[in-house]
């Protein structure tokens, strides 16, 4: 099994963006899902089984004001993530994605938490625990 939950934050409005940040979260995120997924993916189809899990986000579904970058990289998970499902089916090999909400870390840190509960409809973050839960 492979799960490809790599990501970072480089919030900013586009037209003051820095393109480094913009090539930054971009190469992490795509490039970090290309660079752990490509080599595994010949053993996969070889013993014709294979999980692939990839960390997309609500960012990537929807979009989120400052986050340009960070809503494109996530929505290219998710592109990747049915376009290889549809090359690798065949060979006993799931391919999915996950869209967490948001989930209280440093990489939600910064954000205004009062304005996006309003679109959650628990209306709170949600809080990371180890497994398995008590």
């Amino acid at each position: 099994m492979v799960v490809n939950n790599a990501g970072i934050r480089r919030n900013s409005v586009l037209a003051l963006m820095p393109e480094s940040d913009w090539h930054r979260v971009l190469d992490v995120t795509l490039s970090g899902f290309y660079n752990v997924t490509q080599p595994l993916l010949p053993a996969m189809q070889l013993h014709k089984f294979g999980r692939i899990v990839n960390m997309a986000s609500v960012s990537g579904l929807k979009g989120l004001p400052g986050q340009t970058n960070y809503s494109a990289a996530k929505g290219g998970i998710i592109a990747a993530t049915k376009a290889l499902a549809q090359e690798v089916a065949r060979r006993n090999i799931t391919v999915n994605a996950i869209a967490p909400g948001f989930i209280k870390t440093d990489m939600t840190e910064g954000l205004d938490e009062e304005a996006l509960k309003q679109q959650i409809p628990m209306r709170r973050f949600g809080t990371p625990r180890r497994w398995p839960m008590p």
